[in-house]
């Protein structure tokens, strides 16, 4: 295994609990990609370099199977899962309670009742179909006919079709901008609908102590299969390495013609150069000496905020970001675990974590726009901090080089990629034994582990007919 993300790390589990001799290099000096936890400002200040708050690890159907928990992995649940602050000082929340969410949204209430109900009740079934492989048979056509009726279109079409609230567009348009996608474009509905369905059937939790104890529960659950792990160990070909019956690349596909060159057939090397990226984000952390003073106190009882105003202006702000521009006012996603986890700081202190879309690779700084924001619906703010570590696309890259250009979701998911990613192969690739199993693979990105537990799936069945 090449790579120990958390596809990687799940991909060995599933090859480990079947017997397999397994053993995973790692880049770094440490475990878990994008989720990891660092000091990343000062001494005894715990940061989430990536990924910080869990609704699809929580409702990852692998990683469910898993006995995580028994080794050390809580997961705590913000009072709110989402505060969406405005200009006149209140906020809508996106409550675990689909009916306290529903009731708050006025003229919408059933409406979103009808949207997000459904769908919610059968988040079992909905997330082995949208965390599975692309695949032309179901097991539950129904569920997975509603959820393609709103997840295709548009999110701005699906907002026009259904609400009336101004409220509840913008609930849902910052919803639907987890998808990197300008919201007039198909398919950006579908995060929306996704993250806001997952809220009420499993939160938005955030794992006790950041996100490396999930990598750390994933590291142990292989460990007791026999599976090693072998940090600051790079890899630059699978030449270099002894022979393995199988080899799976938790890489994206620009270090995979790297690491395969000279082993894939011509024609997959043209498919693979014909992959795109996804848009980058520019990321602060910030270490602060005491909460963010939020104009809107609904604020305080979530872990995430969405920064971004009204509907209109947060699909202004992906539209120019998608059309290669970085708005004055962007769209800014904050995360503020040390509210509910004392343990990421020094008593009485804080962390957050708050990032932008940007054009992919771009070079502009945008900590001023970022602050902006906050101080927007937070007066104040630039007072609180203590220390501030800010990552362009570059810096994210040289700490994880899955995140092209800053390119945090392992490539672009418009249709084309959404149905062959990253090629119609998906996993499988024309050297023999080598698999992708990155977020490049379906579904895509997020800290589900599901493209490795699909990859391996696939490897195995291989394997086994050999």
């Amino acid at each position: 295994m090449i790579g120990a993300g958390p596809n990687g790390l799940a991909a060995a589990i599933v090859l480990a609990r079947r017997g397999l001799h397994v053993e995973v290099f790692e880049a770094e000096p440490q475990a878990g990609g994008a989720a990891r936890t660092l000091e990343l400002t000062i001494p005894g200040f715990l940061h989430d370099f990536g990924s910080a708050v869990h609704p699809l690890a929580a409702g990852s159907p692998f990683f469910a199977s898993l006995p995580l928990a028994s080794y050390g992995l809580e997961w705590i649940h913000s009072p709110s899962a989402l505060a969406h602050p405005f200009d006149d000082g209140t906020a809508v929340t996106l409550e675990r309670d689909l009916s306290e969410t529903a009731s708050s949204l006025r003229s919408d209430a059933k409406a979103w009742r009808r949207l997000m109900g459904p769908l919610a009740e059968r988040w079992p079934e909905l997330a082995e179909e949208v965390l599975g492989p692309v695949h032309v048979f179901t097991r539950h056509p129904v569920l997975l006919a509603r959820f393609g009726l709103s997840a295709f279109p548009s999110a701005n079409l699906v907002n026009r079709l259904l609400f009336r609230e101004e409220r509840t567009k913008a609930l849902l348009a910052g919803l639907a901008a987890h998808s990197f996608l300008g919201l007039d474009q198909p398919l950006s509905s579908a995060f929306g609908v996704l993250l806001g369905a997952a809220a009420h059937a499993v939160g938005w939790p955030i794992p006790r102590g950041g996100a490396q104890a999930i990598t750390n529960a994933l590291c142990s659950d292989l460990a007791a299969f026999g599976g090693k792990i072998k940090t600051s160990t790079r890899v630059e070909s699978p030449a270099e390495l002894p022979r393995y019956d199988l080899t799976l690349c938790d890489v994206t596909p620009r270090q995979f013609l790297r690491l395969a060159q000279g082993r894939l057939s011509p024609q997959y090397e043209r498919q693979l150069m014909k992959f795109r990226y996804g848009p980058g984000v520019f990321k602060v952390d910030y270490a602060l000496r005491s909460p963010i003073p939020w104009k809107a106190p609904e604020c305080l009882r979530a872990a995430t905020v969405h920064l971004g105003g009204t509907a209109e202006e947060i699909a202004a702000s992906e539209d120019a970001m998608w059309h290669g521009h970085h708005p004055d006012r962007p769209f800014v996603l904050l995360a503020q675990p040390s509210l509910f986890d004392p343990t990421r700081t020094p008593p009485g202190k804080h962390t957050a974590w708050a990032y932008c879309h940007i054009p992919n690779g771009s070079t502009v700084d945008l900590l001023h726009r970022i602050e902006a924001q906050i101080e927007r619906f937070a007066p104040g703010f630039r007072d609180c901090i203590l220390a501030r570590r800010a990552f362009s696309p570059a810096a994210m890259e040289k700490m994880n080089a899955n995140l092209v250009g800053g390119d945090i979701n392992g490539g672009a998911l418009d249709i084309r990629q959404f149905l062959f990613r990253p090629t119609r192969h998906h996993y499988a690739t024309s050297a023999k034994g080598i698999y992708l199993c990155s977020s490049s693979t379906p579904p895509g990105g997020g800290v589900h582990g599901m493209c490795g537990y699909h990859a391996a799936k696939l490897a195995l069945s291989r394997l086994r007919r050999k």
